[in-house]
């Protein structure tokens, strides 16, 4: 079984001949420029449904977090409902509502794409 050589996400037909150097750094510059000529082109196409940061207003981004951090506030209010509704002791459920919270805001926040 052959396999094809890969395209240039450009829309060049020639195939791309990857090449190899004895110095790691060349290599490593190659892929990159490689990775953001291919950013480049996915960012211009239709169908993402985040856009590129360039492209954003300057609000976007800090509303879309501010959203964010509205839904981990609701998941905990649904959490400490449910678990208030069960009769869990106030303490356990402060506790897990808490460590829910945090986990989650952590994870909002270190995203890259908000």
């Amino acid at each position: 079984m052959q396999t094809k050589p890969p395209i240039d996400p450009t829309g060049d037909p020639s195939p791309i001949v990857p090449t190899r150097s004895a110095d790691p750094n060349v290599e490593r510059e190659n892929r990159r420029s490689e990775r953001e000529g291919r950013r480049n082109a996915s960012a211009e196409h239709p169908g993402v449904m985040i856009p590129s940061r360039r492209k954003r207003i300057p609000l976007e981004a800090p509303l879309m977090r501010m959203v964010a951090t509205g839904g981990i506030v609701g998941i905990a209010v649904v959490i400490g409902a449910i678990m208030v509704s069960q009769d869990a002791a106030g303490w356990i459920t402060g506790l897990v509502v808490g460590l829910v919270s945090v986990v989650l805001a952590a994870v909002l926040w270190s995203s890259r794409q908000l």
